[in-house]
């Protein structure tokens, strides 16, 4: 059976990942200066970096549309392919109702694409496009696939933490006053991503012990054991702290597989370009 895997771009995926021959990514669009960038396509995750941390504007996103959907869907069909198109939290963003609704104007042509909304992003979305990926490679059908994902929904955790606050405070993502008390304070929040919706779960006092406290959060949800699962950890413009998880990560962590990216254009928007990440599904 012929399967393309379609995702879009609020899931960060690592590149081996990307490369997958079954696998297209449809972008979000970032709008910066009045000029418009098609998320990987027209703008490197670096050259975004570079734009984010020189400019006092902060980007906007603007979902992927349906005509982009429909384009796709409508190729790889009359190619004879079945599809599965796996899409960011549809409580973050339109991007999975325009993909559904491509899917319901193509009439019986839509009942050979299966739709998943992970109701996560970045990392956490990308755990379901990685296990997606396993199991094509296993031979298993697109309903298969669905419901296997379904099955590890619950398993999926994400944690990130932005090194400042100021760009959740500028795009609204928390109020000022916590932004500028944070700030003084040194408080590097830590957040995960339950139900489709950031959470605040801990503050942590500077962030020299910040990838430390990651694998401590996620071992403590893991009863300590991970492995049997799949981790991912990421990271943006900030090298030096990512190696710092990298290393905690080796020799805390026992898994059946560690992968690692790079926090994309979507998710940078809101927290910025310094941020760590681990997540982790079965």
């Amino acid at each position: 059976m012929k399967i393309k895997l379609i995702c879009d771009s609020l899931c960060d995926i690592p590149k081996e990942i990307q490369n997958k021959e079954y696998l297209e990514v449809v972008p979000l669009t970032i709008i910066f200066n009045d000029k418009e960038y098609k998320d990987g396509v027209d703008i490197s995750k670096e050259e975004y970096y570079e734009v984010l941390k020189n400019s006092k504007e902060i980007p906007k996103t603007s979902q992927a549309t349906y005509i982009q959907f429909s384009e796709l869907f409508n190729k790889y069909i009359d190619e004879g392919y079945s599809i599965i198109c796996i899409n960011g939290s549809s409580k973050s963003s339109g991007t999975y109702q325009s993909a559904m609704l491509a899917k319901n104007d193509m009439g019986d042509k839509g009942n050979d694409i299966h739709m998943f909304d992970t109701m996560s992003l970045s990392l956490g979305s990308g755990q379901f496009v990685i296990k997606a990926c396993d199991l094509i490679e296993e031979g298993l059908s697109p309903d298969e696939i669905i419901k296997e994902l379904d099955s590890i929904r619950e398993s999926v955790m994400l944690f990130f933490a932005p090194k400042t606050l100021d760009y959740l405070k500028k795009s609204g993502r928390v109020s000022v006053a916590t932004a500028i008390i944070g700030n003084i304070l040194n408080l590097v929040p830590v957040f995960s991503f339950p139900d489709g919706e950031a959470h605040l779960e801990e503050k942590i006092r500077g962030s020299k012990n910040l990838a430390s406290k990651l694998i401590d959060m996620i071992l403590e949800r893991n009863n300590g054991n991970l492995e049997d699962k799949i981790v991912t950890i990421g990271y943006g413009d900030n090298f030096k702290d990512f190696e710092k998880l990298e290393k905690e990560v080796q020799k805390r962590i026992k898994a059946k597989k560690v992968l690692i990216t790079r926090g994309g254009a979507c998710i940078c928007s809101h927290t910025g370009p310094d941020i760590l990440a681990i997540s982790c599904s079965n």
